[in-house]
């Protein structure tokens, strides 16, 4: 659904057309059936160490794709993608590192809240709902994208010191 998505946005060109709203509804459900099927996984025991690690690189490149369009639409500033995409992809090369060690990194419960409020965000801001109900939804906007920047920082120390105390009791 990746491609289909930016294609839509970027076809819309900023214009807040049929296609920015389609385009927000690809990627909210995209981001929904994520979350649904991670429920019907842990529900029905169907967990698997490769679903663990291969569940939060599809978030990554569905929220990745999200906010490169919104930074080419002039609609987030470059230095947030940019931080945004360093803490996802190094979370993600260490978790690969961890893999060869033996070990699967689950992700934790602030990782899964980093994730859904950028889901929110990311939803928010691809909807242009300004032209329904005026451009103080820009404000919630931007408070819905910093909570969401914050909460992708502060998860991303969390493992990293989660990471030090492992290598600290191992030794």
């Amino acid at each position: 659904m990746i491609p289909l998505f930016v294609w839509m946005l970027l076809l819309d060109d900023g214009q807040d057309g049929a296609l920015r709203w389609w385009a927000a509804v690809v990627f909210i459900v995209a981001i929904a059936t994520d979350g649904i099927d991670g429920y019907i996984a842990r529900r029905y025991n169907l967990v698997t160490d490769l679903g663990k690690l291969l569940d939060p690189i599809a978030d990554k490149g569905l929220t990745g794709a999200a906010l490169i369009c919104l930074a080419i639409l002039a609609e987030l500033p470059w230095w947030v993608v940019v931080l945004v995409l360093v803490r996802e992809i190094s979370i993600t090369v260490w978790r690969f590192v961890e893999l060869r060690k033996g070990l699967v990194i689950p992700a934790s419960r602030g990782g899964k809240l980093k994730t859904l409020a950028q889901a929110v965000a990311i939803s928010l801001a691809l909807l242009p709902l300004w032209t329904v109900f005026g451009d103080w939804v820009h404000w919630l906007n931007g408070i819905t994208m910093t909570i969401a920047v914050l909460l992708t920082v502060l998860s991303g120390l969390d493992y990293l010191i989660q990471s030090r105390r492992q290598n600290q009791t191992a030794v």
